[in-house]
């Protein structure tokens, strides 16, 4: 297909009413039109299989720490205001807003036209405004493409303004450093500056819809993956980064809907934010995850993935980061659910990559262990996986996507707990870490283990339980096609009594971490936490 653009007339009377007399507007650009202006510009270059290679320069993933909500109207009493969502002063905004487009209005723009959100019930529409091609092909692969009719009238409820190249001065206008991603919702405006990460255009986006969702739709949005099976039911999985959130939701017995942010309706519908997919590709190979693998042709991005001189992408180079990232239209997988949407969820999976070996393969969970469980958003990082770290380390973040979550992570737990309620819905607790000791004693429970318990757990098997006594929630003790010795946590160490020590160490994490919690949470979810 040669390069061109859609020849829906772009928004230029909109554009210069917001002061962006830009010198030329590509509007709605193919992908390999973007693709052959990056290669142009050196910003990027094709491997030998055709796919577009960029590097992200100073910033290989997000900056959370940058990261602001403007206080406003609309957030002061709504938004759980701290570490995470970080007060933005309004005046400030539009002065940091103004210098934005001062700086994009001299430039050549990429303008995308676009919808997050797969149910029209609840979806938003969204103008991205880009200073360099290849994140406007980013900004194609994530979001949804409106029909060519929805185009020709297309109103923007929410603008994206992406200035990598411009870099803010902290002393004057408010920020922490030179890069900044910041949300206003009165202004329905986000303003990204210093950084050409391509991943904080659609956080920014999620980071919205899980505040307009549930205050103003009543519906609950999700940091999760989705996919859906031949018995009519849909199967969500919530997980941290190396938990296997995207691993075990590409199962090709079902149909995928989404691999990362979701929509729960008040009806029961499940609904995927995007029209792609961002995973990441560290050590990657066809074996292990053969989906991505085979996605990632032309029309994928790889972001800071090394290349070989013949322009072989070598997934095992850490050199830049090891959040080496593809980006993908979601048609790039061969089994996709209609619509990227889905009926309710009868199972719901939380994974967790315990380091210390301590949590069971397989639990279940009741609905107040399960919004506890939910609002910890426990994982453990092991050593090697970044600067510092010798040891394991407890990662709790909360609803499995803290940076995201504006409102209290106890509201978001609570329409967890009323979905559970309301239907026949199981929830469980999957070890996809360590068994047998913590990191350097035990080993890392295989995969096809770990796909056996779900698939057990997907096809309603039957499945002995125990209830555990430190951590209140009934582990699976028995399960189908997995060797009876592997569901036993404790008794894989070689010493139980260090076993119980561990535990009753990561019982105590988990309790001082919800301390921070207990004053917006419900007694009912502080019953669900360690019981010593």
């Amino acid at each position: 297909m040669s390069p061109q653009t859609n020849q829906t007339i772009p928004p230029t009377a909109w554009l210069h009413s917001l002061g962006l007399t830009a010198p030329e507007v590509v509007y709605q650009a193919s992908v390999p039109l973007l693709t052959d202006e990056t290669i142009q510009l050196s910003r990027g270059e094709l491997t030998n299989k055709g796919v577009l290679r960029i590097h992200t320069g100073k910033f290989s993933g997000r900056s959370p720490e940058d990261r602001f909500i403007v206080d406003d109207s609309l957030t002061h009493d709504r938004v759980w205001w701290g570490a995470i969502n970080k007060p933005f002063p309004e005046d400030a905004f539009h002065a940091l807003k103004a210098k934005v487009i001062q700086h994009l209005a001299s430039k050549k723009l990429y303008v995308r036209d676009a919808k997050a959100g797969a149910d029209n019930r609840f979806e938003i529409n969204i103008r991205v405004i880009n200073e360099y091609p290849e994140h406007n092909l980013f900004a194609s692969n994530m979001f949804i493409e409106p029909t060519s009719v929805a185009l020709e009238g297309f109103t923007p409820q929410w603008t994206i303004l992406h200035a990598p190249d411009f870099v803010a001065d902290p002393s004057l206008d408010g920020t922490r450093q030179g890069n900044f991603a910041i949300l206003n919702f009165k202004d329905q405006t986000i303003i990204i500056g210093g950084t050409g990460y391509t991943g904080e255009i659609k956080k920014g986006i999620f980071s919205a819809l899980n505040f307009l969702l549930p205050v103003n739709e009543g519906a609950f949005p999700m940091h999760c993956s989705a996919n859906l099976g031949k018995d009519g039911y849909t199967a969500l999985f919530f997980g941290l980064s190396g938990t296997g959130k995207t691993t075990l939701s590409a199962d090709p017995s079902r149909a995928l809907i989404g691999d990362d942010e979701h929509g729960w309706t008040p009806d029961g519908r499940i609904f995927n934010f995007e029209g792609g997919c961002y995973a990441k590709v560290i050590d990657l190979s066809e074996e292990k995850e053969p989906d991505i693998w085979r996605a990632i042709k032309p029309g994928a991005l790889l972001e800071n993935v090394m290349l070989s001189p013949s322009g072989e992408p070598d997934y095992g180079d850490h050199h830049i980061t090891e959040n080496t990232r593809v980006s993908y239209p979601i048609n790039h997988i061969t089994h996709v659910a209609p619509g990227l949407t889905g009926p309710s969820p009868k199972h719901v999976f939380f994974l967790t990559c315990d380091a210390y070996g301590v949590l069971p393969p397989l639990s279940k969970l009741g609905p107040e262990q399960a919004a506890y469980h939910f609002i910890s958003g426990y994982t453990a990082k092991v050593a090697g996986t970044e600067a510092g770290v010798t040891e394991p380390k407890a990662v709790f973040s909360a609803c499995f996507g803290a940076p995201f979550m504006p409102l209290h992570p106890s509201e978001y737990a609570q329409m967890l707990m009323d979905k559970m309620t309301s239907g026949n819905i199981h929830v469980w607790l999957v070890n996809t870490g360590w068994i047998g000791g913590g990191y350097g004693v035990g080993s890392r429970i295989k995969l096809s283990y770990t796909r056996a318990m779900i698939t057990s757990a997907l096809n309603d098997e039957t499945m002995k339980t125990t209830k555990d006594d430190l951590f209140g929630f009934e582990r699976v003790i028995d399960c189908p096609n997995v060797p009876t010795e592997v569901m036993n946590a404790r008794l894989q160490w070689s010493d139980s009594h260090a076993y119980d020590l561990a535990a009753k160490d990561l019982a105590k994490r988990f309790a001082d971490n919800f301390e921070k919690f207990k004053e917006g949470a419900s007694p009912n979810i502080l019953q669900g936490g360690p019981t010593h």
